[in-house]
C-alpha cells in the first residue's frame, strides 16, 4: 500500500535517507508535541513549498473535493498554489489570520498570516480529507509539510553524507541577520525542558519516514538507549 500520494517526491525523499546519518544527539532534544489549542498551527503561517507533484497532486485534490473544502470552511483563493522566488518554487498560498487564529506566544518576526488549508482552528483541510477517507492522516500532505520539525539536510562541501536531524536555534538554516529563524522558533520544533525527548514526541513521523526509506530510524535512535 502507497504511503503517499506523491510517489517521485518520496523517491527523492527515500534516497536521501538511506544514505543519510541520523543525528542521535539531536533527537534527545527534548520537545513539547504538537498541541493545537496551545500552539494553533504556528509552524503553517507561511504555507509549504511543493516539489511539481505535489503542487499538481493538491490541484487535483481541489477539483475532485471542491464542496469538502467548503464544508471545512475553507474559502480557497483563485491561485491556491502560487509561484515565489522568481518562479524558481511553488508553495501554498497565505491569507490574513483573522483575530484570534494566532497563538498567544507567536513569534513577532512570522507574518501574520496562515496556509489556504488552515481553517480558523487551524486544522489541515488536507489531513482531515485524508483522514474521513480511511487513509493516512498524512497521505495527500506534502512531505516537507508532515515530517516538521524533522529535517532531511542533503550533503554539501561540510557534510559528505545527508543528515537526518532537528534544526536548533544554533543551527536553524533560515537564522540570518536579525530574523531568529523558523523551524526552531515553531511550538514544536523548539528546545523545551518541560518536554519529552524528541525520538519520543516524534515517533510516528520517525516511524513514516523510515518506512518510506525502507529503514528503521526510530529503532537505531531507540537502541542505544537500550
Amino acid at each position: 500500500m502507497a504511503l503517499t500520494a506523491y510517489q517521485q517526491t518520496a523517491e527523492v525523499l527515500r534516497e536521501l535517507v538511506r544514505e543519510a546519518v541520523l543525528d542521535h544527539e539531536a533527537f534527545e532534544q527534548k520537545v513539547r508535541a504538537c498541541e493545537l489549542d496551545r500552539c494553533r498551527a504556528t509552524c503553517c503561517h507561511d504555507g509549504v513549498y511543493l516539489s511539481q507533484e505535489e503542487a499538481e497532486g493538491l490541484q487535483r485534490l481541489i477539483v475532485d473535493h471542491a464542496d469538502t473544502f467548503k464544508d471545512y470552511g475553507l474559502s480557497l483563493p483563485v491561485e491556491p498554489i502560487v509561484s515565489v522566488r522568481g518562479g524558481r518554487s511553488l508553495k501554498t498560498a497565505t491569507r490574513e489570520a483573522d483575530d484570534g487564529e494566532l497563538a498567544d506566544d507567536y513569534p513577532a518576526h512570522f507574518p501574520k498570516t496562515r496556509c489556504v488549508f488552515l481553517d480558523r482552528q487551524g486544522r489541515c483541510g488536507i489531513q482531515r480529507l485524508a483522514m474521513e477517507q480511511g487513509g493516512e492522516p498524512w497521505f495527500d500532505k506534502p512531505l516537507t509539510c508532515w515530517i516538521h520539525p524533522i529535517v532531511v539536510q542533503p550533503s554539501n562541501r561540510e557534510r559528505s553524507r545527508p543528515v537526518v536531524s532537528l534544526v536548533s536555534p544554533e543551527n536553524d538554516p533560515q537564522k540570518s541577520g536579525g530574523y531568529p529563524g523558523f523551524a526552531s522558533c515553531t511550538h514544536c520544533g523548539r528546545p523545551d525542558e518541560g518536554g519529552k525527548k524528541a525520538r519520543q514526541v516524534l515517533a510516528a513521523e520517525l516511524e513514516m519516514l523510515g518506512a518510506i526509506a525502507g529503514r528503521d530510524l526510530l529503532g537505531e535512535l531507540n537502541a542505544e538507549n537500550v
